[in-house]
């Protein structure tokens, strides 16, 4: 089984790397990859899944958020996907879930289609220009960023054995 992990998280990762994202080596909270714990995201603008422009700077500060680097075709992603709900259902209401849907091999009606198929509970956006994906260092799908309450990050993880309950736990005051 580890190697089935292995390829998944290498082919997730080579389509992050195909976007330009530096890998990293220093470690973080879970993952070793990706913005700093304790760095702030810079704002920057995606989409919607109609194209209506999204500020995430509006999402960020108020209270605490949960980031995934999201693919339709991600098996890490649909791993990790019942974590991320049982979290979504216990904290939800102190905390913003949002998805990322990352512009690779995806475009936003697939991704609609998708969800009309399997509903998820979260915010889905749309990284057009990749964004997103260079604000946040993402170096895969299934990339999880959670933000604190004042908008620094708290946690990175990826893939599908993080404990994004204990994550989320951190934040929620």
């Amino acid at each position: 089984m580890k190697t089935v992990r292995g390829m998944r998280y290498a082919v997730c990762s080579l389509v992050a790397l195909s976007l330009g994202v530096p890998r990293r080596a220093s470690a973080q909270d879970e993952g070793d990859m990706g913005i700093a714990v304790g760095a702030t995201p810079p704002v920057v603008t995606i989409a919607d899944l109609d194209g209506h422009p999204v500020d995430l700077g509006q999402l960020v500060g108020k209270k605490p958020v949960v980031f995934e680097f999201w693919a339709t075709w991600c098996p890490l992603c649909q791993a990790l996907l019942p974590k991320l709900e049982a979290a979504h259902a216990r904290y939800g209401d102190r905390v913003e879930f949002v998805a990322i849907a990352v512009a690779i091999n995806q475009s936003p009606s697939s991704v609609q289609r998708h969800l009309a198929k399997h509903p998820i509970p979260f915010r889905f956006l749309w990284d057009t220009n990749g964004n997103a994906v260079r604000a946040f260092q993402a170096p895969s799908t299934s990339y999880v960023v959670v933000l604190d309450g004042a908008g620094k990050v708290a946690y990175t993880g990826i893939g599908e054995d993080q404990d994004i309950d204990a994550a989320v736990r951190k934040v929620v005051k």
